[in-house]
C-alpha cells in the first residue's frame, strides 16, 4: 500500500496509525514487518529476526538504499520447494537459497522496505518496460477517478499495449478520451494508454 493510499485509509477510518507487513505463501509468514504502532508511511517495515532480505538488479547484484530491484528473501521461514515440481523450485529459489519474490522494492537508509511494483506484471511495449503501478497512481490523481487498474493488452506488433480500467467517483463524469489525454500529457511516449 503506497503512501497516498495509506493516508487515505487513515483519513477514511479515522485511525492514527497503520502498520504494514510483507509476506507470501512461500515465506510462511511475514518477513518484513512495521514496528508496533506503525513505521514509516508507505513502508512494509523492516526485516524480521532470523531472516535475510536483499534487493537485486537484473544481473543478480545486490543494490543499495533507494535503488529499485527484485526483492529476495532467505532464512528459516522460506519454503523448501514446490512438491513434485523441481523446475518450479529452480525458477523460484536460486542455488544459494534465495527466493525470488517477483516484487520490485527498495529500502531506505533506516532499512525500511517499500514495495513499488510487480516484476511479472510489467507491460512490455516494444523494447520498453511500463510499470502498471505508476500509471495507476497517476490515474488516481485525476479528480474524477476513484480507482484504477492497468494491464497489458497483447499486441502482435509491439508486445503489449497499456490498457486502463477506471472507476469514476460518484457524481463525476469522464470519457475514455479524457483519460487517455490525461495520461498522455503526463508520461513518456511508451507509457501512453494505447490499449484504451
Amino acid at each position: 500500500m503506497g503512501k497516498d493510499m495509506e493516508a487515505e485509509l487513515k483519513k477514511r477510518f479515522n485511525v492514527g496509525k497503520v502498520s504494514q507487513a510483507y509476506g507470501m505463501t512461500e515465506t510462511t509468514l511475514g518477513v518484513l514487518l512495521s514496528p508496533y504502532g506503525g513505521g514509516k508511511i508507505g513502508s512494509v517495515g523492516k526485516v524480521v529476526h532470523g531472516m535475510m532480505v536483499k534487493v537485486i538488479d537484473e544481473k543478480g547484484r545486490a543494490l543499495g538504499p533507494y535503488q529499485e530491484g527484485e526483492l529476495c528473501c532467505k532464512g528459516p521461514l522460506i519454503m523448501k520447494g514446490c512438491v513434485g515440481d523441481p523446475e518450479s523450485t529452480r525458477n523460484t529459489i536460486d542455488q544459494e537459497g534465495w527466493i525470488h519474490t517477483g516484487d520490485i522494492a527498495y529500502y531506505d537508509e533506516d532499512e525500511y522496505f517499500f514495495i513499488v511494483d510487480r516484476l511479472k506484471e510489467l507491460i512490455k511495449y516494444k523494447a520498453f518496460q511500463v510499470a502498471p503501478a505508476e500509471l495507476e497512481a497517476l490515474l488516481l490523481t485525476h479528480p474524477s477517478i476513484q480507482d484504477s487498474a492497468v494491464i497489458g493488452l497483447p499486441n502482435e506488433d509491439v508486445g503489449e499495449l497499456p490498457l486502463a480500467f477506471v472507476v469514476k467517483k460518484p457524481g463525476k463524469d469522464i470519457t475514455e478520451k479524457e483519460v487517455e489525454k490525461f495520461i498522455a500529457d503526463r508520461v513518456s511516449h511508451q507509457k501512453q494508454l494505447r490499449g484504451g
